[in-house]
């Protein structure tokens, strides 16, 4: 049975369009249900790791708006907040889901802590866009009367931009690999896991600060020595000169040749670039291992070879068909 460590993205939690409410939101992860039940049918151990920008943004808006009523949490516990609330809607819809089919497998979303360094220099470059996208008008004004960060996200419009550090550990990853064992399908390290900081007394403060969920989800799938990176997104390969007339799209790419594209600008900022990076990051981590970025709809097939756009260190094969 080989381990995969399925990453999702925000249009596997809320459609583009649509009233951003908890039932919208539940409609969503019905439909995603499908498709990870799917993977789950032929054989592949899942974990599932998830995005939260949206949400954790709207909690900190809905935070925001009422301080004058009861005070506002702070960020690290809006995380918590939104890795909460999504993980139910997942653990609940996968549930159902494999109850429909008559698989009877155990789902469970684990609040998860993420370790990283207070000295990262994330903190002083904030990149994570959070929240809803805003016109420039009304970026320059929220600027303005918040202080905060605002940025152009992948040409879709403006949006927060919060510290983003490395993950360095996920806190509660001995609990994981049990249930992981145990033949739980474990949510964990949503939203790229609550951001904590080890200080010298040995105990763990929040961080104002969002974890990239691909980054986190390529930490948990080392540490559980998966075989595969499944990241699921909204395009179905990734491509070069995306948008463009002489658009190409990937099937099947080296570690080599992803830093090539990286270098040459091919991927944005706030989209596909770190997912990228994780999967280059993961492809290299030991010998055998295999990114896939995919659609979600297209997981299933991504994962038999028939879509998506494999990352896998070429090199590293070449010496094992040598030897």
């Amino acid at each position: 049975m080989k381990k995969v460590v399925i990453a999702l993205g925000g249009n596997a939690l809320q459609e583009s369009g649509k009233p951003a409410t908890a039932k919208a939101q539940l409609e969503v992860i019905r439909s995603t249900s499908t498709y990870i039940a799917d993977i789950i049918e032929e054989g592949y151990q899942v974990s599932i790791a998830h995005g939260n920008g949206p949400q954790v943004g709207r909690i900190v808006l809905q935070n925001e708006a009422a301080n004058h009523i009861t005070p506002a949490m702070p960020f690290d516990v809006c995380g918590a907040m939104s890795q909460g609330m999504i993980g139910y809607h997942i653990q609940q819809a996968l549930r159902d889901e494999l109850k429909a089919r008559k698989r009877n497998k155990p789902v469970v979303s684990l609040v998860t802590q993420v370790l990283v360094d207070q000295g990262d220099p994330a903190f002083y470059h904030p990149t994570k866009p959070i929240g809803p996208f805003y016109t420039k008008e009304e970026a320059e004004r929220i600027k303005r009367e918040k202080g905060y960060d605002m940025v152009e996200d992948a040409g879709r419009g403006f949006r927060r931009v919060v510290a983003s550090p490395n993950p360095i550990k996920i806190v509660e990853l001995d609990i994981v690999k049990n249930l992981v064992e145990s033949d739980y399908i474990v949510v964990t390290v949503g939203g790229g896991g609550i951001p904590v900081i080890e200080k010298e007394d040995g105990k763990l403060y929040g961080a104002e600060a969002v974890i990239d969920k691909d980054l986190a989800s390529e930490r948990l799938a080392e540490d559980l020595d998966a075989d595969i990176l499944l990241i699921l997104t909204a395009v179905d390969q990734v491509a070069i000169n995306f948008g463009k007339p002489n658009q190409e799209n990937l099937d099947h790419i080296s570690v080599e040749e992803a830093y090539q594209y990286i270098g040459e600008g091919h991927f944005a900022q706030g989209s596909m670039l770190p997912k990228i990076k994780a999967a280059i990051k993961f492809a290299e981590s030991k010998t055998g291992r295999q990114s896939i970025i995919a659609s979600l709809s297209q997981g299933r097939e991504a994962l038999l070879g028939n879509s998506g756009t494999i990352i896998e260190n070429i090199q590293n094969a070449s010496c094992i068909a040598v030897l």
